[in-house]
């Protein structure tokens, strides 16, 4: 993550939990970048310590996701540029614009602001964590998990990924979305592959909930003389 530049200075956390319920984590005030094992904070599912380093103020994150998600074995907490761009723009990665991002992350819901290393923050949190694999938190970063460290890795990668991928269509104009056919395609695939479970269906971004309008973008756009043409039936009563 440090040398992705997805975390500076002592920003960001990691965790794994083992098999015996025991917790892994990065410790508090550390840099990544010059992390050593030795360093590394273990405490139970109660986020008590049961060695001699301590683990980082915002180990209640994890220990939330484990919680609710007993798949999961490994979380990421980072700040990665593009996708924390979203995080602070107020907006969540729910575009259906690439087809892989729908078969292996599916979409990235906004939590909304929660002090960092509070229960502010899990609270709000916690109604997302169980039909999605990775959350931004507004004004603060991204979070991804898996059922080991480098699934949850590669969920933040493509994550970013995906950010900076949507940031730079619309630079270009805008990105045309996938239409809901293909949509449904996709999430049988990943399905039947075991990308993804069925409970991703119950994903924020209404892939299969909302019907998209037929430019995909879930908008209707229209010209000047449409809206005023709109407007004057409706004040005349047509």
């Amino acid at each position: 993550m440090y040398e992705r530049s997805y975390v500076v200075s002592s920003d960001g956390n990691v965790s794994v939990r083992l098999d015996d319920g025991r917790i892994i984590a990065t410790p508090t005030m550390t840099c990544k970048g010059r992390m050593t094992e030795d360093l590394l904070a273990v405490t139970d599912l109660e986020g008590r310590p049961l060695n001699d380093r301590r683990a980082s103020s915002e180990l209640a994150m994890h220990l939330l996701i484990y919680r609710e998600r007993p798949d999961v074995k490994a979380v990421c907490h980072a700040h990665p540029p593009h996708g924390t761009a979203f995080a602070v723009a107020g907006l969540p990665i729910d575009q259906p614009i690439l087809s892989e991002v729908i078969l292996t992350l599916g979409c990235v819901p906004l939590a909304s602001y929660g002090t960092p290393s509070t229960s502010e923050l899990t609270e709000q949190m916690q109604p997302l964590v169980q039909h999605h694999n990775a959350l931004l938190m507004a004004n603060h970063g991204a979070v991804a998990y898996g059922n080991d460290i480098w699934q949850a890795w590669d969920r933040l990668e493509t994550l970013e990924h995906t950010a900076k991928i949507a940031i730079l269509s619309r630079v270009l104009g805008g990105s045309r979305n996938l239409s809901p056919d293909a949509i449904e395609k996709l999430i049988n695939v990943r399905e039947k592959a075991g990308y993804l479970g069925e409970s991703a269906r119950g994903q924020a971004c209404g892939y299969l909930q909302e019907p998209l309008m037929e430019n995909g973008s879930g908008k209707i756009s229209l010209t000047r003389e449409e809206l005023v043409e709109l407007l004057s039936q409706a004040v005349n009563g047509k």
